[in-house]
């Protein structure tokens, strides 16, 4: 339990770590167009509130004109209003020539360096926090002095100072919000992986046939599911398998051993005849002969797989069979032979350790179940872009029931078990383990009394 809510509090972190970067760029820009908005709306009604009273104003040669005096002394100017217009004239150096009444004692910033631009800037008016444009005034095209005009910011800055305590309080209350719903969310959506692990855990050696339940969505849950009930039905074929091998070994050794043993009771119950005593001698040894063929086979296939890289090689196929057909024929003093319909040579990498165990395999199961003058034919070609390279004999053939068994370990037919055909039955499980390491795909095409094809085909496209 506290393995999965630690990991449903981790991803419920994560989570809330991208959005809450995601909810802080959001809130900054709604605050940066907030602010922009809110000052680009008092730029303009001050620009506007400029031009109506620049349209009043006047400075010809350092004197000023009103057009309407009595605008200018109106109620308006002396009182505090909402958005008040703080106006203030002065000349080419700064010094004041008139001012609005509402300024009291105070003075608008006459800025020398900005004389010839008209954006408004923030500035402070005693303990007030004011916008300010500053207006050249012109008589026949030549500056005479400047009028400097001001609104009020402080609502403007309230406002954006509320805005922003507001988000600054909604961030981590949004924050604890998404966490705790994406806590309870994860959990939801992990609960099929809580199902998966207990009931995996309780899977063990005795009901390996128990299977995770699937979900009905073909999502990634549902993806492990069936990737779990596949594993474990490989497992579980795998372990059978290793019971049944189990089995048949320990029945196949059991046999030569009893053998064996009642030899050596009967020899060791009175004095024989020295000929009797090598009879039983040489049966023993038979025996012994047989486990040991067998113990060899076994740890062979235990073996399988164990090649390394450096097993594997590029070598010509038509060269690495005629050379194979040539040496067993010799060893074994059979007529071996060798055909192909290339002219060309036939150039693959394999593991040449493993290929020369496969069809040294192939040719002893060939060799024992087909007559001592019968030939045996190694092919080697293409055959739909990939090579490939068969064992035929004309032996006694398999039966179309047993095609599906004979790379099981320990098969034989029960017709064989009838015939002294030496044998351990470990032969062909050999070559069907060391193909698929070899990514090497064999077939077999039989018929009963007629002989046998074995074809290994090789992945590595021409």
């Amino acid at each position: 339990m506290k393995k999965r809510n630690s990991y449903r509090e981790r991803i419920a972190r994560r989570l809330t770590k991208m959005t809450a970067m995601i909810i802080l760029v959001v809130f900054a820009i709604i605050y940066l167009v907030v602010n922009y908005s809110v000052i680009e709306n008092s730029d303009k009604a001050l620009l506007a509130e400029a031009q109506d009273h620049l349209r009043e104003i006047s400075l010809v040669n350092g004197e000023l004109i009103f057009l309407n005096k009595n605008e200018w002394e109106e109620a308006e100017h002396s009182q505090i209003q909402l958005n008040p217009i703080f106006i203030e004239i002065v000349d080419l150096k700064g010094n004041t020539m008139d001012r609005s009444p509402n300024l009291r004692g105070n003075h608008l910033t006459f800025l020398p360096d900005r004389a010839s631009r008209d954006d408004a800037l923030t500035l402070e008016i005693g303990d007030e926090e004011v916008r300010q444009i500053q207006i050249p005034l012109r008589h026949e095209g030549k500056i005479e002095g400047y009028m400097l005009v001001a609104t009020s910011f402080e609502d403007s800055r309230h406002l954006l100072y509320n805005l922003l305590k507001i988000l600054v309080v909604l961030y981590p209350v949004i924050l604890i919000s998404l966490f705790l719903m994406m806590r309870f969310m994860v959990g939801k959506s992990i609960a099929p992986i809580q199902i998966i692990t207990d009931t995996t855990n309780q899977i063990n050696q005795k009901n390996l046939n128990e299977r995770v339940p699937l979900t009905e969505q073909n999502d990634e849950i549902g993806q492990l599911a069936r990737s779990i009930n596949s594993l474990l039905s490989r497992l579980e074929q795998s372990l059978n398998r290793e019971k049944q091998f189990t089995s048949d070994a320990s029945h196949e050794l059991r046999t030569p051993l009893a053998v064996l043993r009642g030899t050596l009771e009967v020899l060791i119950r009175k004095p024989r005849a020295t000929e009797e005593y090598e009879s039983k001698i040489q049966t023993a040894l038979q025996s012994i002969d047989r486990m040991s063929e067998m113990i060899e086979q076994l740890l062979a296939l235990a073996r399988v797989g164990k090649f390394s890289n450096s097993d594997y090689l590029s070598i010509d196929l038509l060269e690495f069979g005629r050379n194979f057909a040539q040496k067993m024929s010799l060893d074994y003093a059979r007529k071996i032979d060798f055909e192909t319909n290339l002219t060309l040579p036939l150039v693959i990498e394999v593991n040449t350790k493993s290929l020369h165990m496969i069809l040294n395999n192939l040719l002893q199961n060939s060799l024992k179940y087909s007559d001592h003058d019968s030939s045996i034919s190694i092919r080697a070609g293409i055959h739909q872009g990939a090579p490939f390279i068969t064992v035929e004999d004309q032996g006694v053939g398999i039966e179309e029931d047993s095609l599906d068994r004979i790379f099981d370990p320990f098969f034989r037919e029960t017709q064989l078990l009838e015939k002294p055909v030496p044998g351990t039955g470990l032969g062909l499980a050999i070559v069907k383990k060391l193909a698929l390491e070899s990514d090497i795909s064999i077939d077999v095409q039989s018929q009963k009394g007629s002989g046998s094809i074995f074809r290994l085909t090789f992945q590595e496209k021409i």
